[in-house]
């Protein structure tokens, strides 16, 4: 088989991936692939409980959010639905030194790395430009351009190599998510040229997700994504990014192997969309709905507490309490983003260069002169 390549049965794309957990919820102890790397986890009753406990809570913030948009309290959402397991097994495989360089849906990456959810609601209500601090929680802010952020996170994997902060067991990894869509943009590519010569601590982290907004992943590339590392010099492999605990392994390993000066490896993680691109979208415009019945099968919340539940690792109680907890969760995120303020437009003029710019000075008081003339005018 190829590298990546796993006995996955009926639910695999056409050259398998790495799964630890079937959609029926029949655990698989470990898979070795063809370049000798076994993947494996070794979790506590309460680790799997706590994974459950995350996919159910950030699935249900996710959910507020997009009730959010469509009452006009919010400008965009970009949905993460289907993709947590991806998300949560990836984000919990970081260690608290690791540094993540995401793009603008990963609320779960967010998550677990303990940020406060509503930080990201600031900038898609147009208040803010996320809120939290970087350094502190070590995942950088949200990008909207598709693909740079692999090139910051390249920098970055240069950067800490440089300082001396790599190399060993105990030193630091970077991090990288982005989509299939952005496989095609050079940002990418030239990310992947600069973290292979440099041989740069990094994992590049591809939700494939099916869908590059409406464009099938069939019209995006001839082969399967992961294969494209072969090309630059550096490992690929495929997980099954419905398997949260498939997705903490892999990422897992990458890390280490980052951290321990082995170089980049590029994951594939093999997902689906189940929502709109973003609150803008119509996807009934381009798929069926046949496609997204045999998706559903493959809900990674549903594999996991079908796990826990032949396992004997949680009843009825703890189901209904997880549910309890993330609807609480959900109302209180709910009336925070009330309370934030309107977004004011003039406000898109601050912070564009540091030390100020007169051609921007001129922009900013022509747009005042113009808002500010149908202040007090019927609408």
């Amino acid at each position: 088989m190829a590298n990546g390549d796993t006995e996955a049965g009926a639910d695999a794309p056409a050259g398998g991936f790495v799964q630890l957990l079937t959609p029926e919820g029949e655990r698989v102890d470990s898979v070795t692939t063809d370049d000798g790397v076994t993947y494996s986890v070794d979790f506590t009753d309460d680790e799997y409980r706590g994974l459950y406990r995350d996919l159910v809570t950030v699935r249900r913030l996710d959910a507020e959010a997009v009730a959010l948009q469509r009452q006009g309290e919010l400008g965009l959402w970009a949905s993460l639905l289907g993709q947590e397991a991806a998300q949560v097994g990836s984000g919990r495989a970081m260690r608290k030194t690791d540094m993540a360089f995401p793009t603008y849906r990963e609320h779960g990456v967010l998550y677990t790395r303990g940020v406060d959810p509503v930080k990201p609601f600031g900038l898609f209500r147009g208040v803010d430009q996320g809120g939290w601090d970087p350094d502190e929680f070590r995942i950088n802010t949200y990008t909207i351009v598709i693909g740079a952020q692999c090139l910051h996170a390249t920098g970055y994997a240069m950067g800490i190599t440089m300082d001396g902060k790599t190399g060993t067991p105990d030193g630091e990894a970077t991090i990288a998510y982005f989509g299939d869509g952005a496989t095609s943009q050079g940002d990418v590519h030239e990310a992947f040229v600069w973290s292979s010569v440099f041989h740069a601590p990094i994992v590049f982290f591809c939700q494939n997700n099916q869908y590059a907004i409406s464009e099938p992943l069939e019209r995006q590339t001839r082969v399967p994504l992961y294969r494209r590392a072969m090309g630059y010099g550096f490992p690929g492999v495929r997980v099954d990014g419905n398997d949260v605990l498939a997705s903490y392994a892999v990422t897992k390993a990458a890390l280490d192997q980052a951290r321990n000066g082995q170089g980049p490896t590029l994951i594939e993680a093999y997902t689906y969309r189940m929502g709109a691109h973003t609150t803008s979208d119509d996807p009934t415009r381009y798929r069926i709905a046949s496609e997204m019945e045999s998706w559903k099968a493959k809900d990674p919340i549903a594999r996991m507490k079908a796990f826990l539940t032949k396992q004997q690792i949680a009843d009825d109680g703890f189901f209904a309490e997880v549910d309890e907890g993330a609807k609480t969760l959900a109302l209180d995120l709910r009336e925070r983003v009330l309370e934030m303020p309107d977004p004011q437009p003039v406000s898109m003029f601050d912070n564009v260069y540091p030390t100020g710019s007169a051609t921007v000075d001129r922009q900013r008081a022509e747009f005042t002169a113009y808002h500010s003339s149908f202040e007090g005018s019927a609408h």
